[in-house]
């Protein structure tokens, strides 16, 4: 069981930082998934822990990932998402240079089952999403540009699909149009912050991944 991240645990919850090239939740199909590794962790002080999947990140995403330690926790916190009281910062790594430095993207999005993939079209349809971010560019490296982004909206494969839509693909995201070769099973796409409005409270709370340790990432 490789090595499990944890950024923050107490009774109710805890928080990891995931690694890219995992899924996030258990499947029949393979053994070793971030929830897996978490049950793996709560094993060594609980016989039967509850482990609840409060929001997951794709395959190919590394970064912060929340599960509950408890059912009343887990409904809790599909409140304060439902409610959109829950704000993901991602950081990502492109190729090319955006036109504009800062830009809120909004694109209808339609999800494309057959080849697991979203699409981008032009005209609102019954079938079409609408789906809004920000992004800002706030470092560069000589493989890329580093962008901050805030979705506004949480839809399938939405950063990956609205940045390729502007010729920008995510480094390492071929399904999207990126050349530049990445690590297997993973992109440059990084759930770095999450802030969520602890219930009943004015109070908010912030969770930080730090970024995968290799060269890609590395910003001065």
């Amino acid at each position: 069981m490789s090595n499990l991240e944890v950024l923050q645990e107490n009774n109710d919850y805890i928080v990891v930082n995931k690694m890219a090239g995992l899924i996030s939740e258990k499947s029949p199909y393979e053994n070793l998934t971030v929830e897996n590794q978490v049950l793996h962790h709560l094993l060594k002080n609980k016989r039967k822990p509850y482990i609840g999947v409060i929001h997951r990140l794709d395959r190919v995403t590394s970064g912060v990932l929340v599960f509950a330690k408890k059912k009343s926790i887990l409904v809790e916190f599909n409140e304060l998402f439902s409610s959109r009281k829950v704000q993901k910062t991602y950081l990502a790594i492109v190729q090319k240079k955006p036109l504009k430095s800062k830009k809120t993207l909004t694109n209808f999005l339609v999800k494309n089952n057959l080849e697991k993939r979203a699409d981008i079209v032009s005209l609102k349809s019954k079938e079409s999403l609408k789906c809004i971010l920000s992004y800002q560019v706030i470092d560069e490296n000589n493989f890329g540009y580093l962008l901050e982004i805030k979705p506004k909206t949480g839809r399938f494969h939405q950063i990956r699909a609205q940045l390729a839509h502007m010729e920008l693909p995510i480094i390492g995201d071929e399904k999207y149009g990126s050349d530049q070769e990445y690590f297997p099973l993973c992109i440059c796409l990084h759930a770095w912050k999450l802030t969520y409005q602890v219930t009943r409270s004015n109070e908010f709370k912030t969770y930080e991944a730090p970024v995968p340790k290799n060269d890609f990432w590395k910003f001065t």
